[in-house]
Parts: C-alpha cells; structure tokens; sequence
C-alpha cells in the first residue's frame, strides 16, 4: 500500500503538531507518510521540522518530512489535511478580543468559541479556512479536512455552506477528555465507562454515562456524579490547571440532569448565568477563571521558549498517545480498519431537534469509506433549548461571512446569551464597531467602514 501524504497547515503550532505528527507515526500503516509543514513563520516552522525529524528517528520509522511557506505546494496531492492555527495570534487579536469588551464591563473567560470573542475570531478565521478549500478543490479535491482551529462549530458551518464537497470534519478533545476527568473524579477506570455524547462543539452532553458492572451489565453512573458534588467530593482539584475548579458542569448538571463536555471556563460564558458586573459572589461561588485564555497564551509562549531549546538539543523526543482523533480518523480510512470518533460535521438530521444546517457534534463511524455520523434523533428539550441559543449566533455570524453583510454581526452579538445578560442594546451596537475598528485589517475588508446606525 503507498504511504499518505499528510500536510499541516499552521505547523507552527509545534506542541499541537508533535501530538499529532506522534500518534500518527505511531501507527504502522501511517509510519511511512509524507509529511509536510506549513507556515507562515519561518522559524517556528523550522522547529517544527527539527521536532517531525526526531520523532520520526526516535520510533525508527520512515516517514519523510518536507517544510512549506507556499500554502498550495504544501496542499498539492494530500490525503489529509491538518489544519491548526490563529489568525491575529495572541498579540494583537486575542488580546484585543478581551480588552475592547472590558470597557463595557462585559468579562469573558476564553472568548474564542461564542460571545463577541467568539464572533470576531470567527470573522478572522473563515476567511482563510475558506482559501485552503479553494486549494484543496484545486490541488487536492479528495482529502479531508482535519480542522482543529476556534470557533469550530462556526467555522465548519461556514466551510459547509460555501463548499460543501470538501470533505471535512471538525476536531475536539472535550468528549473524550471530560470524560477522563468524570471517571477520575468518581475513581472509576476510565476503560470500564461507557459513554453516548450529542450537542455541538463545546455543548454537547452526554445522553448516557455508564460504568460497565462485573456481570457485563452497566449501570447509570449519574446519581453517582450528583451525589458527589452535592457531598463536595466532585470536582476533585484539577491536576493541570488549579484556576479551574470545574464547578460550573457541576452545577448545571443538577438544573438540567446532564452534564456538558466542555470544560467549565468555557460553558461559563456560553450561557448567562455565572459572569455578571457586580456579582464577585457568583464568580467567587464557582471558581470562574476570568481572562483565562490570555493567561494561558502568556505561560504557553514562555514554556516553549524553554521547550524549543530542549527539544533542538535532544537527540531523541519522548513520544506518548494523545487523546487527539486525527490518527485514529487517518488510520481507519487509509486501512478499512474502523474506529468511531466524536466530531463536528454538518447536522443533516444526525439531530432531529436541531436544524440541518448547523455544525453538530455526534459520534461518527469512520472506515474506507470517510467519515460518517450516527443518528442521535431529538435531544432533551432542555438541552436542545440552551444549544439554540449558541446556535443562534453560530448562525448569525456565518449569514455576515455568506453574505459580507456588517449588520449580522450587531445580530449576531446582540443574540448572544453572556454578551445580552450584560449589555443593552446601544452598548452591543457600539462595542460591536470598536472591536471592528480595533481589530482593523485582520478582520476581512467587507466588515470595515463607518458606524452603522440603526435603521429608523
């Protein structure tokens, strides 16, 4: 069998490319790829060759690496296609994402999936993900689209609405990985849990969560996870970032009797519940992170320094499995071998209670065939309500990308369920043009121009 070529656009992104670029060369059908890096930063790009290079020789494998700045010759006759990074980068856009809204008083925790961070991320990203498709269709009309970059859900939703023959899906690891936090929390094997999670990108829920019983039997494992915040035995302190207490999924899972699989820092600002000017006590009760994403951005630019230094001096890398699905996807359908992924994909009725055009998050069979999603049918109205209102502005802000109008992206905001709790209507209007205005030419050309009034 011929060897895959596999192209990651965003290589500069070592430490996400070493996970991957490892679990992939991993996998004996996939030990002999082709794999070619992509960026438009020469040096990170450059480590990120030196780091493929000694992957490759540590687990004695064949695979061939190859360095681009030339997006389309990278893409040229792939099999897959990783996509993984940031337009606007940490310095200016993320930090321009925060800033503007804390003027207002409206505070946000990660601010790259929904609310106004969400939105504006949204508006930088799209475009570009859009100009991979337009070479992909060129280049290499048959590949699928790996795509690990934020908003997912509105940025797999765009790239379905405007060239729905790409093959793609999107990728998280908040299934899985909230997964391996509840069998933690309720000291409970993580191979003996079984699980069945629907939604979309960042509010899915798991509609069943078991825990498989000595006879074969399993048994419903969440009177277990209510008994145990109630008693204060859940969460158990976080072991990678004690900003984050989790309290939040904790919470929401006794008003709405499921829990939410992604991490509470994020759910916080998805709904407009827990970050509110004036209630530290809120904020305080539940341990919410404020301005975590730019505090984490800030300590992960500093440990690569150090990283990036151990890693040129090393002759061999120690190589470990992530949690990530991207091998797993590019195994199964370069080998047959099936395998069954959680990922985002256009709904097309997989959930019945949520419209076909939005990105849902489902579980997806994948073999020989590429990926296909399993039918989920209505979710819990409760559920399917709260979705609705991320869906909302999921879909407001690619109807602005779609039609290059500025006037869904005032919809789009004023929709959001945090953005709405905080703001009235003239300060979402008028915050709306100061991000637009600050984020200047990242934003696409079509967004920029003098303040929109409201029609009279």
């Amino acid at each position: 069998m011929a060897n895959p070529k596999i192209t990651f656009i965003g290589a500069g992104s070592t430490v996400f490319m070493k996970n991957i670029i490892g679990d992939v060369l991993q996998r004996p059908a996939l030990a002999g790829a082709t794999i070619a890096l992509m960026d438009i930063n020469p040096q990170r790009l450059e480590e990120s060759a030196v780091v493929a290079g000694k992957l490759a020789s540590t687990l004695g494998v064949p695979a061939k690496v190859e360095t681009y700045t030339d997006q389309k010759k990278a893409l040229t006759g792939a099999d897959f296609v990783v996509v993984a990074f940031q337009i606007g980068g940490y310095e200016p856009a993320t930090v321009t994402d925060f800033e503007v809204p804390k003027k207002y008083g409206l505070r946000q925790t990660i601010a790259d999936t929904l609310g106004v961070g969400g939105i504006m991320r949204g508006l930088r990203t799209v475009p570009h993900l859009w100009k991979i498709c337009e070479d992909m269709l060129e280049v290499c009309p048959e590949a699928i689209m790996l795509q690990y970059v934020n908003p997912m859900a509105i940025n797999t939703w765009a790239i379905a609405e405007k060239y729905p023959t790409i093959k793609q899906v999107g990728l998280c690891h908040s299934v899985q990985g909230t997964a391996m936090e509840l069998a933690r929390d309720l000291d409970i094997p993580y191979e003996e849990i079984r699980y069945r999670a629907a939604g979309i990108n960042h509010m899915a829920f798991y509609l069943k969560f078991e825990h498989r019983q000595a006879d074969g039997s399993y048994r419903d494992l969440y009177p277990d996870l209510v008994r145990a915040y109630r008693e204060g035995r859940a969460p158990k302190p976080s072991t990678w970032n004690p900003r984050c207490p989790n309290k939040v999924r904790y919470e929401m899972l006794t008003r709405l009797g499921y829990f939410v699989t992604e991490s509470s820092e994020h759910f916080a600002e998805y709904t407009p519940y827990f970050i509110k000017e004036g209630r530290e006590d809120i904020i305080e009760k539940f341990g919410i992170p404020l301005d975590e994403y730019p505090k984490r951005c800030v300590e992960q630019i500093a440990r690569w320094k150090n990283q990036a230094e151990e890693y040129k001096k090393a002759d061999r890398i120690e190589v470990s499995k992530s949690k990530e699905y991207a091998s797993s996807i590019m195994n199964s359908v370069w080998t047959g071998e099936p395998s069954v992924i959680y990922g985002n994909v256009r709904n097309n009725g997989a959930i019945t209670s949520l419209p076909d055009n939005c990105a849902a998050e489902v579980p997806c069979l994948v073999d020989a065939s590429g990926i296909q999603p399993t039918y989920i049918g209505d979710l819990p109205p409760q559920l399917t309500a709260l979705i609705r209102t991320n869906v909302n502005v999921q879909e407001l802000t690619v109807a602005a990308l779609v039609t290059q109008n500025r006037e869904h992206i005032y919809h789009a905001a004023m929709m959001d369920p945090h953005t709405a709790a905080e703001l009235d209507l003239d300060q979402i209007w008028n915050l709306v043009d100061d991000l637009i205005e600050a984020h200047g030419t990242w934003l696409p050309e079509w967004t920029r121009g003098s303040r929109r009034q409201r029609v009279a």
